[in-house]
C-alpha cells in the first residue's frame, strides 16, 4: 500500500464518515467492509437482501453495519416522497418515484441526500452511467461547480516524478469528448482535488502531443484554448500547456521543451484531452508501471459519490472509501 494511502486513512479515521455501500449481494463489497469496519477507516451501510449478505459474510465480521434492505425499509415511502419532490417538473409520478427508489443506487443516494450518510461508493457491479445518474438527479452539482468530471488517483512505486509518484489524472472516467471550456474547469476542479487529498501544491499540465505550438492542428487548438481559458478564471494556479507528457513530468526534458514553463518537468495534475486518451493512459500505467490506480472518483457533485471500476478487488473498495471519507470530512 501507497503511503498516499496510508495518510488518507489516517485522515478518514480523524472524523469518521458513515459511507454508503448499495452492492451488498457482491462478495467483494462484503470483503472490503471486513477490512474497513476492522480498520475503523468508515461506518458503513451497506443494501441489498439480508440473507444473501450473510451467506456471503461467513467467516467475517460486518456486525458492525447497517444492513438495509431497500425492498423492505421502512423508509421507503419517506424517500420515494422525497425524490418525487425532486424530479416532478421532469414528469416522474408518485408510483415512479416509489419504483426508482426501490433500486439500491437511488436508496443509496436518497441516504446521502437527507444526511442520513456522509458518501456512497459503488460501481463494482454497475456501470458508471447506472451509479452517477442518480447523484446528478437528486444531489446535484456543488455550488460554483459548472462541470461533474472524474479523475484517478494514480500511485507508481519508485517514481521520481509527480509528487513522489503520486498523480492526478483527469477526465479519465467520464467526459467523452470535452470541450476546451469543459477541460478548463476539469483542470481547476482536479487542481483543488489533487490538494484536498494529497496536500501539496498542484501543478497542472494541459497534455497534447504537441508542446507549446510544436504541431498544428484542431487538437492542439483545444488544449491551447483550455489553457489559456484555465489561466484567466485562475491566474493563481500552476498550470501550462500545451504539454507533452514527457515534457510535463521529466525535468530535463520539460526544461529542453518548454524552458519558460513553471510547471514542464514537474506535473502532478494531467489533464487528457479526452476520455479516450485519459483511459488508456490510466491503464497503461496501472499495468506497466504496477502503479496503484483509485477511482474514478467524482468532483463536482454536491455530495461524495464515487464510481469503481467493474474490475476492481477488495483493496481498491477500500481505499475509493476512505478517499470518499476525506472528500466527506471537507463538504
Amino acid at each position: 500500500m501507497s503511503n498516499f494511502m496510508e495518510k488518507i486513512k489516517e485522515r478518514a479515521k480523524e472524523q469518521i464518515k458513515t459511507i454508503v455501500l448499495p452492492e451488498g449481494e457482491d462478495i467483494r463489497t462484503i470483503t472490503a467492509a471486513d477490512i474497513i469496519l476492522r480498520e475503523e477507516i468508515a461506518n458503513l451501510i451497506i443494501l441489498g437482501d439480508e440473507e444473501k449478505i450473510a451467506k456471503l459474510a461467513k467467516g467475517k465480521d460486518i456486525s458492525r453495519a447497517t444492513i438495509i434492505n431497500p425492498l423492505k425499509s421502512n423508509d421507503l415511502l419517506k424517500f420515494a416522497d422525497n425524490f418525487y419532490e425532486i424530479r416532478k417538473s421532469k414528469g416522474v409520478t408518485p408510483e415512479q418515484a416509489l419504483e426508482t427508489v426501490k433500486n439500491p443506487l437511488y436508496y443509496g443516494v436518497m441516504l446521502v441526500k437527507l444526511n442520513i450518510a456522509d458518501g456512497m461508493v459503488a460501481g463494482a457491479v454497475n456501470s458508471t452511467p447506472d451509479v452517477l445518474r442518480p447523484s446528478l438527479q437528486i444531489l446535484k452539482t456543488a455550488p460554483g461547480t459548472k462541470l461533474v468530471s472524474a479523475f484517478f488517483v494514480m500511485c507508481v512505486p519508485d517514481c521520481a516524478y509527480g509528487h513522489n509518484g503520486t498523480f492526478i489524472f483527469a477526465d479519465s472516467g467520464l467526459n467523452e469528448n470535452p470541450d476546451a471550456e469543459a477541460v478548463s474547469e476539469i483542470a481547476i476542479s482536479s487542481a483543488a482535488s489533487f490538494e484536498q487529498l494529497v496536500g501539496a501544491k498542484a501543478k497542472i499540465a494541459m497534455l497534447s502531443y504537441s508542446t507549446m505550438g510544436s504541431a498544428k492542428s484542431e487538437l492542439v487548438d483545444k488544449m491551447q484554448l483550455a489553457t489559456k481559458l484555465a489561466k484567466q478564471k485562475r491566474p493563481d494556479l500552476a498550470l501550462d500547456g500545451e504539454l507533452q507528457a514527457d515534457a510535463a513530468i521529466v525535468p530535463e526534458i520539460g526544461k529542453s521543451k518548454a524552458p519558460n514553463s513553471t510547471v514542464a518537468g514537474s506535473a502532478n495534475v494531467l489533464v487528457f484531452p479526452d476520455l479516450n486518451a485519459g483511459n488508456i493512459g490510466y491503464k497503461l500505467v496501472q499495468r506497466l508501471a504496477k502503479a496503484e490506480a483509485y477511482g474514478p472518483i467524482t468532483q463536482g457533485i454536491a455530495k461524495p459519490v464515487n464510481d469503481l471500476s467493474r474490475g476492481c478487488n477488495a483493496d481498491d473498495i477500500v481505499g475509493v472509501v476512505a478517499i470518499t471519507c476525506v472528500q466527506a470530512q471537507k463538504a
